[in-house]
């Protein structure tokens, strides 16, 4: 299970990403691209993925994921959080931000990620 604020944390703790409400619900942008997005009980979130990423996490826990509504044909999924796997769902952010940062903002968290494993 992954709470709303353990979600939030995940997102808000990536360089430079930023919560930003958008159609009644929080949305996580970094740069003014959206990466994910969050439903107002907490309970669902959507998150930017490739088609190919969709398809296996569909595949392999389809009470966890699903096709995501309007973007989905871009490989955006949603997640049941309260199903979730948290390393899981911690990765999968990581990964939509990474796809939606700018490179410049990517190599800063890389390099910080690899002198915090030295």
């Amino acid at each position: 299970m992954v709470s709303a604020e353990d979600f939030r944390d995940l997102a808000l703790n990536l360089l430079e990403s930023e919560e930003v409400e958008t159609w009644g619900h929080p949305t996580f942008r970094v740069g003014d691209k959206m990466f994910a997005a969050m439903d107002g009980d907490g309970h669902r979130a959507t998150v930017k993925a490739t088609p190919e990423e969709q398809e296996a996490l569909i595949a392999a826990a389809p009470q966890t994921y699903a096709v995501a509504d309007y973007v989905g044909r871009y490989g955006w999924v949603s997640v049941d959080l309260r199903v979730a796997d948290p390393k899981e769902i911690a990765e999968l952010v990581r990964e939509a931000w990474r796809r939606t940062a700018p490179k410049r903002l990517v190599d800063r968290h890389d390099a910080a990620e690899s002198r915090s494993v030295q």
